[in-house]
């Protein structure tokens, strides 16, 4: 049976989920993330229905928290509400699963109700429920995923494949930045943060794999203090010598990707087999773009 009956007002967002970051720590105190979304997506409907017996939640609280903060946001009593959402993205992996759902949440929940409402907006909303990848946002975004102090889009994505492979296990993001030494840890960590990001920025800018994969593995590697992944050093050899430019990770996830220069990334395919034969214990996934961020309505 459908969630939805005739005469509700619907709409449809959609927004990509990511392969971890590209890279993730602090400067000068200050966390923030590099935004890498991929063309999986969430795909969240919100309906406003005419009676109670139309309040019929499908989905989890952070996602309907959204709905509720969003009303909220415009000063409007909450209504008899619907959401659905369907998502390519598992969750506790790393891939901005919740970040797309309570994003595209606010927006569906907007959209029904006629009103326009901005990125910040919604970037402060998902802050306000938990810590909050950028991907809404278009472009590649630096983003301080704790507190949104810094909200600054880096550029548009170059072109890059990244075959995503997954250690295993879960991570619970809100409780892997409650961590009492996560801000030690990330000040140890900030001189090697500091030359990924210049990387990654550069390398955003004159359109090279080559830099942009370099940062990402500095990233990936100065992570290790703080959630490991295992054989990761073994990865990054074994990508390298099948041509790739480099690795990322979720910084507080379980994905990994191995990033090819979309122009030169015929050896992509024996690399995963690669991987795959030498480490069973790290599955395959898929193999994505790296793309743009950013929200999109479906249906109005």
């Amino acid at each position: 049976m459908d969630l939805f009956v005739s005469g509700e007002k619907t709409a449809t967002v959609r927004c990509p989920g990511s392969c971890g970051e590209l890279a993730q720590g602090s400067i000068g105190g200050r966390n923030f993330l590099i935004t890498c979304p991929i063309e999986l997506y969430s795909e969240v409907t919100v309906a406003i229905g005419q009676s109670e017996e139309s309040c019929k939640i499908e989905v989890g609280s952070k996602v309907n928290e959204a709905v509720i903060r969003t009303f909220r946001h415009f000063n409007i009593p909450l209504l008899p509400h619907q959401v659905k959402v369907h998502s390519d993205l598992p969750e506790g992996k790393g891939m901005a699963s919740s970040s797309a759902d309570i994003s595209a949440a606010c927006l569906a929940t907007a959209t029904v109700l006629g009103r326009d409402l901005d990125l910040n907006s919604i970037a402060d909303i998902a802050l306000s429920i938990e810590p909050t990848d950028g991907v809404f946002f278009p472009g590649i975004m630096m983003f301080d995923h704790v507190k949104g102090l810094t909200r600054q889009q880096l550029g548009m994505p170059i072109p890059l494949l990244i075959s995503v492979f997954d250690v295993g296990g879960e991570v619970d993001t809100l409780r892997f930045n409650e961590r009492i030494d996560l801000a030690d840890l990330n000040h140890a960590k900030e001189p090697q943060i500091r030359q990924a990001l210049e990387y990654i920025t550069t390398g955003l800018e004159q359109g090279s794999a080559e830099l942009v994969g370099k940062g990402t593995t500095l990233s990936a590697l100065a992570n290790q203090v703080i959630l490991p992944k295992p054989f990761l050093n073994e990865v990054i050899q074994l990508a390298g010598q099948h041509g790739a430019v480099g690795i990322n990770v979720a910084h507080s996830g379980t994905v990994l990707g191995v990033l090819f220069d979309l122009y030169n990334s015929d050896r992509s395919q024996d690399c995963i087999q690669a991987i795959a034969c030498q480490y069973p214990a790290i599955r395959y996934m898929k193999t994505v773009h790296l793309i743009s961020g950013g929200l999109e309505v479906i249906s109005r």
